[in-house]
């Protein structure tokens, strides 16, 4: 399982410590240091990895400057057919890596395999997409435009940026780390990937089928170690040609930081659910329930305020409540819908906002229980706007009811939040629906359905502090290539057959 077997290397067995990857091999830092991954569900000590130095950074992207200009040479169809392999050996070896999810972020054991699964089917899906997206160029014509024969014929290509730094969260730790890096690959970058803590260990496994399907050495790098020795250093390296972050306000710290490089950024959100009064209040009830409290809350698409139309606010509610006492609670490896979040930080976060709205007269359906990191899930109804759940992103298993008047009261809170990731609208009229989604001041508007990311080659974007850029594999391809021209002066206008 996990350290074993086929990743026996990337473990220290003396040190029990799991190493870094740099040049095509693992190592163990000279800091002689490591950072503890504490298990949500213990709140014990599960895994250590290394404390990289900011010299070793540096060693990092000076061998991913030189393998990103021979893998630039490397044919379209060899990179893609290297990700091939590399999709076929995570998908051969999910057990060990869904192992390590349970155990770092307290994900439910089936959806942990699910996540590997799936890395794997986009890993392949970008590489087909890569091929055809890369293996097309323009030929544009000078006499287009006012004033000109045709004696210029511009030939326009992509060409790699050079060295890509991915940084993914910790909810998906697999996921969201092959969604940066295979585009970044197939695109013809080298990549340098610094995992979440949590996380951090399935990200180095994943890695290693990387390494196992044979990348040429120092293109594709993995450095662990605490943010306040290289974070900063990392995001400000000179030798990082593009960022593509996921996470929270950090990412806002990176982007004034960065400088004229391009970055690719999704920040959190908290995604509204406008609920009309003539949707299927089954359905609205279900993907509640779906929404809000999959993972325990810990999306960046999770429901995170349900503006509901008072008329039918009371039958909603009872659905929701009903559905949520089906719910199981308790640790991940009996595959719970409900496990315990991944910090107790983030646990005393979440109960910050209960109390408040408590203070603050809020509704309660459920008792409030804790237990650890362990949040049972909880419907607050009668929510206000003065209350800090209204507007803070929880993460958790908490999910507020604001009962409106009318829809414009509902995009309008909407539309308030500094957030703009997705949003969802429950209604069985399309002419509604579609101008409330125009409305909505969010990169996705999902119609009847709860939000969600995928699937993985959709467009997926935030608008305001929800970041800059747009995912999706098509996009992110684009995103990590620039336009080159060359442009061919002709001694006289010349026509095609003319």
């Amino acid at each position: 399982m996990a350290g074993n077997g086929v990743f026996a290397e990337i473990f220290d067995g003396d040190g029990e410590v799991y190493k870094y990857y740099a040049d095509g091999e693992w190592h163990k830092s000279s800091s002689a240091k490591s950072v503890s991954i504490i298990n949500p569900t213990t709140r014990k000590t599960q895994y250590k990895v290394q404390a990289c130095t900011q010299e070793e950074v540096n060693k990092v992207m000076e061998a991913a400057k030189v393998a990103q200009k021979a893998w630039a040479r490397t044919p379209l169809w060899k990179r893609a057919e290297l990700l091939h392999k590399a999709a076929a050996i995570l998908k051969e070896h999910k057990a060990p890596i869904a192992e390590c999810l349970v155990k770092e972020i307290a994900k439910p054991a089936k959806d942990a395999v699910t996540e590997v699964v799936r890395s794997g089917d986009l890993v392949s899906y970008t590489a087909e997409e890569g091929v055809r997206i890369l293996g097309e160029g323009k030929l544009l014509v000078s006499d287009s435009f006012p004033g000109n024969e045709r004696s210029k014929y511009c030939l326009s290509s992509k060409i790699p940026l050079g060295v890509v730094l991915a940084i993914p969260p910790f909810n998906y730790p697999v996921n969201l780390a092959v969604s940066k890096i295979a585009p970044a690959l197939i695109a013809g970058n080298a990549l340098v990937l610094k995992p979440p803590t949590q996380g951090a260990v399935a990200a180095l496994h994943m890695v290693h089928c990387f390494h196992l399907a044979g990348f040429p050495k120092g293109l594709i790098s993995c450095v662990t170690g605490k943010g306040s020795e290289i974070g900063d250093f990392l995001t400000m390296h000179p030798g990082v040609n593009c960022i593509s972050f996921t996470g929270g306000d950090t990412g806002i710290a990176i982007s004034k930081k960065a400088g004229m490089i391009p970055l690719q950024m999704e920040l959190g959100g908290k995604d509204a659910c406008i609920v009309l009064e003539d949707a299927d209040l089954d359905l609205v009830a279900a993907n509640i329930v779906k929404g809000g409290f999959s993972y325990s809350g810990q999306r960046c698409t999770a429901v995170k305020v349900v503006l509901i139309m008072d008329s039918v606010a009371d039958e909603v509610v009872e659905k929701v409540k009903s559905k949520m006492t089906k719910l199981t609670v308790g640790p991940p490896e009996d595959d719970c819908d409900i496990t315990p979040v991944v910090t107790e930080s983030s646990a005393n976060f979440i109960e910050g906002l209960v109390m408040d709205a408590k203070e603050k007269g809020a509704t309660f359906c459920q008792e409030y229980r804790r237990e650890g990191n362990l949040i049972w899930p909880l419907l607050l109804d009668h929510v206000r706007p003065d209350m800090r759940i209204a507007w803070e992103e929880p993460f958790g298993p908490v999910l507020p009811i604001i009962r409106i008047q009318s829809v414009e009261e509902g995009i309008h809170h909407c539309n308030a939040s500094n957030f703009g990731l997705q949003g969802c609208v429950f209604t069985r009229d399309i002419n509604k629906a579609i101008m409330i989604s125009d409305a909505m001041e969010t990169g996705t508007v999902q119609i009847n359905s709860a939000p969600a990311r995928g699937p993985d080659h959709f467009p997926f974007q935030g608008l305001k502090d929800s970041g800059i850029g747009s995912q999706g594999i098509t996009n992110s391809i684009n995103m990590m290539v620039k336009v080159k021209s060359t442009v061919i002066n002709l001694p006289a206008p010349s026509y095609t057959m003319g």
